[in-house]
């Protein structure tokens, strides 16, 4: 600690409100409102070294600050003047603003920022280091400053007072009465030792702040401890509050001595309770705890727990007998037990002879297709039937979105006859969610696999993890490192939605089954035995009402849906189905009778009865529900939907055949083949050259592996100019005077990957060469330098969205070929593939006239 401190005139004011800084001391401030946080800004935290402030003192006459917290001050310029005790404060709207403070240094500053309102604040850590007096205040922006005069004595006045024999038995006194509060202090802590050498080191008039301000004390005490200036003065307030404060440990002491041979209360309270259960066990009148107790250990035990996690229950039952109601473990630990009295141990779903025919029907009946699939579960199956204790798989199930993969995990259980639990993990980020909180948390819960089978009830369920890809990770922990847990083959069986999210030792537990897109014809089929039926269940209509014919729902497939599965197509169908249940809703008639009958109306007759036409009635009986009422009045003819309707309702065409024939109009243009997480898709490429300095531009929302793609490409076409007849001879730069620009449409959708090499290839050679690539090819497939085409992944995707775009010639890497088997032999009907194993092969099927100049290439 410094003998002298140096003060400049002037300082910047930090008000502490209803608080007061002594020399040698350190506080801890957060600064919260606009006027404090801008001043730290700017005279500590932008400042390479740590800056001075100055500490005044306020008192909030309206309210006082009960914490460290420095808030808005009063934004007015003012005097203050020392002299008499009258004028040592200066009121300004409410606010008493003290005339002497303490100059303090920053020893620690840390910044944050509160969510959601963005506020900035900090935390200060400040030392003070002397006295001084204010002889003006004004403003500087939003907070305040102030001229300053010093009240540190200079090294002569200190020496002069050291001298001082008044002093020097002060300073006696002081020092063996702080020595007898460390040692009453060692006896309960272990600081006593670093406080005796702060006595025998630091001056004894710096040694009375320090003591002080470590004191619980009033603010007047505190505003008179720093009004204390002359050395003696405030040793001699020092040692009466240091007096004061050893006599109350003392007193303290005493009492603490006296209850300790007495009994407590709460032992007092525990031993009437035993008395008084006692007398009521007597009088056969238990209370309603004993009986909530008494149930719980009659459900423990027909739980039918394992013997270890009796044990530990049991253990865990007679530590709660023995606790009040009102005791913080109390409901924690009743908790525990109950969710531990809930669980299945024994409970489980019968098993029953396992047929795998009825299983195959089950499955064929509640998905179309998907034959892949279907044969691995039924291979489980078989595996289950044979040897019922194997290990069971963990299955993975990718694919996109509408394919079935949620209701395939039901169908599996509905195939074993068990129970199905469906657990969503989207957005999951706390691995509590998936083990479990600890029981010494408020709230503690079981994790969400425990909660799924409390909820279902048997030990064997069918439990689907939904999506798994789809968890986070932040400060609490990783979902996904808690899953290496949970998927173990012995005990769960779990299926979810995308394999690339999942990280590597999580995915390499499970045994991953991809379902891919659906054909237009699979589509077809799925909405006429599947959906159609239950969008007319969903709106309590019948095939009497409404009738969907399957041109209708082929247009709704060509022309209003290209999805991977089957949900645009389910939704466009609910909409058709909504429209003609407003029809017949809004149709009402009253029917004709004879005499004596009463007059019955019904809104499914319309102008029927006007032409005479006959209807079928019979006799309701009350209580019968409304579909039952519906069906029993029949029309002649149903509603059907034709193409008139289909455009009324859905609203004009969004897709049609012409798109790839009206995009690729131009020399430039090309179409590639991509996959996506939603399926395959048709991604257009667009090339474009200009007047420049032959640089590459590229457009899109593009990754890093395309972008390499790209410079690939228009290296291998530079690099084979003269040969494909480009320029006109060797040595020509094809990109002199001009850049080239290269823009993949649907800029909002980031894209990434090495397939698009033979696309962008293709786009450079049609657009220098000024020929048009066929508007009915699509392609797909990585290049290398040396213009090799190699082989990518999912072809059976992009094949069928080539199909869906009404595409028929597809070019793919020779070494694709085998992936072809996946196809369904429909779709490959309709299409030409062709194979390619150079890049050469490429531009000789991309052109309509083939590719005149390959005779001419050297390779």
């Amino acid at each position: 600690m410094a003998d002298t401190v140096e003060l400049p005139s002037r300082l910047a004011i930090l008000p502490f409100k209803n608080k007061v800084l002594l020399p040698g001391a350190i506080i801890r401030i957060r600064c919260t409102s606009p006027t404090s946080v801008k001043l730290v800004e700017q005279e500590l935290w932008q400042r390479e070294e740590k800056g001075m402030i100055g500490i005044l003192p306020v008192r909030d006459t309206a309210a006082a600050s009960e914490t460290p917290t420095v808030s808005d001050s009063v934004d007015q310029t003012s005097k203050v003047h020392g002299g008499s005790s009258d004028s040592n404060t200066k009121v300004q709207n409410d606010v008493h603003w003290h005339n002497r403070g303490v100059a303090a240094r920053a020893l620690h500053l840390s910044r944050g920022v509160e969510k959601p309102s963005g506020r900035v604040t900090y935390i200060v850590v400040l030392e003070g280091l002397c006295r001084f007096n204010v002889q003006e205040l004004s403003t500087r922006g939003t907070y305040h400053t102030a001229k300053i005069s010093s009240l540190e004595m200079t090294k002569t006045e200190m020496e002069q007072v050291e001298h001082d024999p008044d002093f020097i038995m002060l300073s006696r006194q002081f020092k063996a009465t702080a020595m007898e509060l460390i040692s009453v202090l060692e006896q309960k802590q272990s600081t006593g030792g670093r406080t005796k050498v702060l006595l025998e080191t630091v001056p004894v008039h710096k040694l009375a702040d320090i003591f002080v301000a470590s004191f619980e004390i009033s603010f007047e005490e505190q505003l008179s401890m720093l009004d204390s200036v002359d050395a003696k003065v405030r040793l001699s307030k020092a040692t009466e509050l240091v007096d004061r404060h050893l006599q109350s440990i003392r007193v303290a002491e005493k009492i603490t001595q006296k209850v300790e041979g007495q009994l407590s209360k709460s032992q007092k309270e525990f031993l009437l309770r035993q008395q008084m259960k006692a007398i009521k066990e007597e009088l056969g009148d238990n209370d309603d705890e004993e009986d909530d107790l008494a149930a719980l250990e009659r459900k423990m035990q027909s739980a039918g727990m394992p013997q270890n996690t009796w044990k530990l229950a049991i253990r865990e039952f007679r530590r709660l007998k023995k606790m009040q109601p009102q005791q913080p473990g109390y409901s924690s630990s009743r908790a525990y037990l109950e969710l531990l009295s809930d669980l299945p141990w024994q409970k489980a779903s019968k098993e029953h002879e396992l047929y795998l025919r009825a299983a195959q029907e089950r499955l064929d009946n509640d998905h179309y297709g998907l034959v892949k699939v279907k044969q691995r579960i039924i291979e489980y199956l078989a595996v289950r039937k044979l040897k019922p204790d194997a290990r069971g798989p963990v299955l993975c199930f990718v694919g996109p979105p509408g394919v079935g993969k949620t209701s395939l995990a039901s169908s599996i259980a509905a195939a074993l006859d068990r129970k199905f639990v469906r657990i969503s993990l989207g957005g999951v980020k706390d691995e509590a969610d998936i083990r479990g909180h600890r029981r010494t948390y408020i709230g503690s819960m079981p994790g969400r696999l425990i909660d799924g089978l409390k909820k279902v009830a048997v030990c064997n369920p069918v439990m689907l993890l939904d999506e798994i890809d789809k968890t986070g990770s932040d400060v609490r922990g990783d979902p996904a490192s808690a899953l290496l847990e949970v998927l173990d083959p012995e005990q769960n069986k779990t299926f979810n939605d995308q394999a690339q999210p999942i990280p590597p030792p999580l995915l390499d537990r499970m045994e991953v089954i991809e379902l891919p897109g659906y054909t237009p014809e699979e589509k077809l089929k799925i909405a006429m035995r599947h959906l159609i039926p239950r969008v007319l269940d969903q709106h309590g209509l019948s095939s009497e009402f409404l009738q969907i014919p399957k041109a209708m729902v082929q247009l709704v497939i060509q022309r209003y849906t290209r999805e991977a599965g089957v949900r645009s197509l389910e939704r466009n169908l609910a909409a058709l189905a909504r429209a003609a249940a407003v029809r017949v809703a809004e149709q009402e008639q009253v029917v004709p009778l004879s005499k004596g009958v009463e007059g019955l109306s019904t809104p499914l007759l319309e102008n029927r009865l006007v032409d005479s036409a006959e209807v079928e009635m019979e006799v309701i009986p009350m209580g019968v529900n409304n579909r039952d009422i519906s069906n029993t009045f029949r029309i002649t003819s149903p509603l059907v939907v034709d193409e008139t309707m289909v455009e009324k309702v859905l609203g004009p065409p969004k897709f049609d055949g012409r798109e790839t024939a009206e995009r690729v109009v131009t020399p430039g243009i090309c179409v590639g083949l991509v996959w996506t997480t939603f399926g395959g898709e048709v991604q257009f490429v667009e090339a474009s050259t200009m007047v420049g300095k032959g640089e590459l531009h590229l457009t899109g929302q593009l990754g890093d592996v395309i972008k390499e793609s790209a410079q690939i490409a228009l290296t291998w076409v530079r690099a084979r100019a003269a040969d494909l007849k480009l320029t006109s001879a060797e040595g020509i730069n094809l990109l002199e005077g001009r850049d080239i620009h290269i823009h993949f449409p649907a800029g909002a959708i980031p894209k990434d990957g090495p397939s698009a090499g033979v696309t962008l290839v293709t786009a450079l050679v049609s657009l220098f060469s000024k020929r048009k690539v066929r508007s009915d090819t699509a392609m797909t497939g990585e290049m290398t330098l040396r213009g090799l085409v190699l082989p990518v992944g999912g072809i059976k995707d992009k094949i069928l969205a080539a199909h869906r775009y009404g595409i028929k010639r597809v070019i793919l890497p020779e070494k694709n070929l085998k992936d072809l088997v996946e196809v369904p032999p429909s779709v490959l009907a309709n299409l030409e593939i062709l194979l390619a194993k150079r890049m050469e092969d490429v531009l000789e099927q991309a052109f309509d006239s083939g590719c005149p100049w390959r005779q001419n290439s050297k390779l």
